[in-house]
């Protein structure tokens, strides 16, 4: 875990204020009448990993379509580094430096990892379809490739089609890709899914690695990783806000225990333990 600086609520005068990337004000979604995402407000601190967790059925998952517009509030703003993105699409805000990973994941199953990086080098560029350059061309972007290659521990890979990575390994390629279109900010979309132990660890220490030089915004059910990485986590339940905090302060907060054990999930308990239990995992 990164070292502690101001808390990111509005407090703390102007100093705390410019440090807020990433912040929503009365952030809402109704379908149809049932209130998915009700009244949040988050600010996220430049240069920290922050984590949104909750109980299934909180509202995460819909929190963070809104924040990488693949939804659209109902009511509520959403602010990018001082800009207004409300209204901005997937693309304006990738542009803008704020970049879900695997939103642009290794599209091309049989194209090695070194030319899936290529791609998405020469999607910065913007040529990422001029497949008709010459090779010569196409080569120059090659070390680059290589490189982000190398950051994400694939250097080997290099030249193994995508469809033949271990799990684990795609999803180093998919944060390469997201790597190559230089975001200032990441925002990871459960990134641990579906990875045994060897594979959660590679993926943990990646994640710090990356954050160094950039701020991430991750939802995760995996309390342990949350508790090793996060700077901050905002809880939510029922679409709401419940606490927020670093890990110690939110695992110990009675409203947070009994959002996790009164849902009546006994498997995520099982497989997660409450944010209390992961501590002592």
């Amino acid at each position: 875990m990164k070292p502690q600086t101001a808390g990111c609520a509005a407090s703390g005068g102007n100093r705390v204020a410019a440090d807020i990337v990433l912040r929503t004000e009365g952030l809402t979604k109704e379908f149809k009448g049932f209130v998915a995402v009700k009244d949040v407000n988050l600010a996220v601190r430049r240069g920290t990993i922050h984590a949104l967790i909750g109980p299934n059925g909180a509202g995460k998952t819909t929190c963070f379509n809104l924040l990488t517009k693949f939804l659209s509030p109902s009511s509520g703003r959403i602010e990018y580094d001082g800009r207004d993105i409300t209204a901005a699409s997937p693309a304006d805000i990738a542009r803008m430096g704020l970049v879900r990973s695997f939103q642009i994941s290794a599209v091309f199953p049989h194209l090695s990892a070194r030319e899936n990086v290529r791609v998405a080098l020469q999607r910065k560029m913007g040529n990422s379809f001029h497949f008709w350059r010459s090779e010569r061309v196409l080569t120059g972007l090659d070390p680059r490739a290589l490189e982000l290659l190398e950051a994400v521990g694939l250097a080997d890979y290099a030249n193994v089609p995508a469809v033949e990575l271990p799990y684990g390994r795609k999803r180093a390629l998919e944060i390469a890709t997201t790597l190559a279109l230089e975001p200032d900010m990441l925002l990871l979309d459960e990134p641990m899914a579906g990875m045994g132990h060897e594979d959660i660890e590679r993926t943990a220490a990646l994640i710090r690695r990356v954050a160094q030089s950039r701020t991430v915004l991750m939802v995760e059910h995996n309390m342990k990783v949350v508790a090793n990485l996060s700077d901050t986590i905002t809880v939510l339940a029922r679409g709401e806000v419940l606490a927020e905090g670093d890990y110690a302060s939110v695992s110990r907060d009675p409203r947070v225990v009994e959002a996790y054990l009164g849902h009546g999930h006994a498997g995520q308990r099982k497989h997660h333990g409450t944010p209390a239990e992961a501590s002592h995992g």
